[in-house]
């Protein structure tokens, strides 16, 4: 109920109230709103005019497939842009720029070098294009001067600073990155040169004991094995033969000192058989496990050919002794046709220079033994100590072989930077000539004014309104009054009022119609001269 009061009681919208209003205050309204509208436009023709030119610059990419040549530059282009700007904006870049172009010259008051700074860059404006997943694709650079043709000019001037600054930062980035991986390189190559000269003089210092030459140490170890034991066979042999021969002689002498005959003593033939079977057996035994070509084998053979030729000339000799009756003076032996004790003699000899020889070869190949029995018990410590060195050299190698592939790439990457074939800057618009002001924008500026003369004039009418006590409708009347109107009188329009007050529709008409034709043609001017 008490909602349902209050909107009984709220005042309905009067149309007819303020359409009084408006024929009353139409002056009021319109002449506030032509000198606000006036004031804003004119303002716009009195500033001095900002003209703003500006260039597009396109971030292309590498000719060189990444896959062939890798940039070895910075490939964060937001922080090389600001590394740049900071550059090309510095104090000294500026006032070279200034002095070059004479810029700031006309001001009313001289302005000092850091002043001039300060109010460049803020004539200056980089604007970044970004494309598909936020990257930066290109960019706008923008400058602001009281002349065209000098904003063209300094445009033009730091686009050319951009592209010269762009390039010369990456070439020197590659040439900075090449450099430091060649520094690198030269001291990774002094390390394995270092680790290569102690695994050679570790190696040249234990010849022998390396693993690398256990199997050869192994081979040569048994080699020497086998020989020792075919020298101390051949040394048994050749102390048996020995054992024969002394044998042999003594008894052909005691045959000499008895004085019997051939016939008597055959001279040891017996034992010259059982030492020739001997020797046949151990021939047999021999040619059982190694071929024709053996020196033992051979050398054998030779014996017994030496044993055979001996039988025989004893033999021959003791026929020769009973065939003839010589009683006198011994014979001379014959030097071509030497006796068989004087050959049994020479081997004898040739069997102890042989055993001796044998017995020197024996020894010098127990030494060998021992010494390569020695390398080999070194070889397990010579193998940790060789692992040792051989790991600080494979770090050092595989160091070396990384930073040597780093430095051939990052010196690829700077000879296609020389070549201006790596990321670079291109003018895809070149800096405008701009016609008309960046500011004041005029036409803005009209339409600002519309506003401003608007509210001026609500303004303006509304406090008129207000000061105003005289009563203009019947309702108002009715109000004031404490009883109820009975009757009206109705108002008598005499032909001077209404005169008057056509004059007055036809002066608010007119007033309003210069208004907005003004305005129309202050805004007609503005669009078409900015």
């Amino acid at each position: 109920m008490a909602e349902a009061f209050e909107e009984q009681n709220l005042p309905a919208f009067d149309l007819q109230h303020y359409l009084g209003i408006v024929r009353r205050r139409h002056l009021h309204f319109l002449i506030p709103m032509f000198i606000g509208w006036m004031a804003v436009w004119g303002a716009s023709w009195i500033l001095p005019p900002r003209y703003k030119s500006g260039t597009l610059i396109l971030v292309e990419q590498p000719t060189m497939p990444r896959n062939f040549v890798t940039p070895n530059v910075n490939d964060d282009l937001q922080d090389r842009l600001q590394s740049i700007t900071q550059q090309i904006l510095s104090r000294t870049r500026l006032l070279r720029i200034v002095e070059q172009l004479n810029l700031y010259a006309n001001e009313h008051t001289p302005l000092s070098p850091d002043a001039i700074v300060a109010r460049m860059r803020k004539d200056i404006e980089i604007e970044l294009v970004r494309g598909g997943q936020n990257q930066i694709t290109a960019f706008n650079i923008y400058y602001s001067s009281g002349d065209s043709h000098t904003a063209q000019r300094v445009t033009s001037e730091l686009t050319n600073l951009f592209i010269n600054e762009n390039l010369e930062t990456r070439q020197q980035q590659s040439e900075g990155n090449t450099k430091f991986l060649e520094d690198q390189l030269e001291t990774a190559r002094q390390g394995l040169a270092e680790q290569e000269e102690k695994v050679r003089e570790f190696k040249a210092q234990h010849v022998g004991e390396l693993p690398a030459q256990l199997a050869t140490n192994l081979q040569i170890l048994s080699g020497l094995q086998s020989q020792l034991q075919s020298e101390e066979d051949s040394l048994s042999a050749a102390k048996q033969q020995h054992v024969y021969l002394q044998t042999l002689i003594d008894q052909y002498r005691a045959f000499q000192g008895s004085g019997k005959t051939a016939d008597d003593a055959p001279l040891g033939l017996p034992a010259i058989d059982q030492e020739l079977d001997r020797l046949k057996a151990q021939l047999a035994d021999l040619s059982s496990r190694y071929t024709d070509r053996h020196p033992d084998v051979r050398k054998l053979k030779e014996h017994i050919a030496k044993t055979e030729k001996t039988r025989e000339r004893i033999v021959a000799d003791l026929k020769t002794k009973n065939n003839s009756q010589q009683d006198a003076a011994p014979a001379v032996e014959d030097p071509r046709n030497p006796s068989p004790l004087a050959q049994v003699q020479g081997q004898l000899q040739a069997n102890t220079a042989e055993i001796t020889r044998r017995e020197h070869a024996i020894a010098e190949m127990k030494v060998k033994i021992n010494n390569y029995q020695a390398l080999l018990n070194q070889e397990p410590v010579r193998e940790q100590q060789l692992a040792d060195l051989t790991r600080g050299y494979d770090q050092s190698k595989v160091n070396y072989d990384d930073l040597l592939k780093k430095k051939n790439e990052s010196a690829m990457a700077t000879s296609m930077e020389m070549m201006q074939q790596g990321e670079r800057f291109r003018i895809l618009d070149p800096p405008s000539l701009p016609r008309n002001p960046d500011f004041p924008n005029r036409l803005k500026f009209c339409g600002i004014g519309v506003g401003v003369g608007l509210a001026l004039g609500v303004v303006v009418a509304g406090v008129f309104e207000m000061l105003d006590d005289r009563l203009y409708d019947e309702k108002e009347l009715k109000d004031l009054l404490p009883v109820a109107v009975i009757s009206e009188i109705p108002i008598i329009v005499t032909p001077t009022d209404e005169k008057k007050s056509k004059k007055r529709a036809w002066l608010g008409w007119a007033t309003a119609s210069l208004v907005l034709a003004t305005i129309l043609a202050g805004s007609v001017l503005s669009y078409f001269h900015g």
